[in-house]
């Protein structure tokens, strides 16, 4: 095990514990002060965002897939048994990339997705997820670390979570 696998397993099993017995507080975990509220709350969603992905990252590294080929792999899924374009999978997927198509290739390399052109638009390519990516799935299905839902109902009460849901909404909507 290389020294960044054992730092990032150190922090993920220091994660753990203060999440299990304690509440994080962000100033205890930056070591920093804020310049306000405001400042703080920006501060608070990128370390949350940046957990939360740390915690997805170690399940989807064990299955050799990266979180955005996991993401086009979900959306297959939701699409299948229907293909889904390149662009479609652009609008629909987190974090916006440029580079779909190359994480497609990766995808087809691995068998878990096909593609083929499309009937209607020669020019367009449908992409289809294949049993083999329907299984990688499943086996992070049933992985309870990987359902954000399991995640965040350790903490959060489903009304916190509405709270807290509403507040994202607003700051995006500005």
């Amino acid at each position: 095990m290389n020294a960044t696998a054992i730092a990032f397993n150190k922090f993920y099993t220091v994660i753990y514990h203060v999440i299990k017995n304690q509440h994080m507080k962000l100033e205890d975990e930056i070591k920093s002060r804020f310049q306000n509220e405001y400042h703080k709350a920006a501060l608070n969603i990128m370390f949350t965002n940046s957990w939360l992905i740390s915690l997805l990252k170690k399940r989807t590294d064990a299955k050799h897939i990266t979180l955005q080929q996991y993401n086009i792999l979900r959306i297959l899924r939701g699409q299948h048994p229907n293909p889904a374009t390149v662009n479609l999978l652009k609008e629909r997927m987190i974090d916006k990339m440029p580079d779909v198509s190359r994480i497609i290739d990766r995808l087809v390399q691995k068998e878990f997705v096909s593609r083929c052109t499309n009937n209607r638009d020669r020019r367009a390519v449908d992409i289809l997820i294949t049993d083999k990516g329907l299984n990688i799935l499943h086996q992070l299905d049933i992985d309870d670390e990987m359902k954000l839902d399991h995640l965040l109902n350790k903490n959060l009460t489903e009304q916190e979570c509405q709270t807290l849901n509403y507040l994202l909404d607003k700051m995006r909507s500005g």
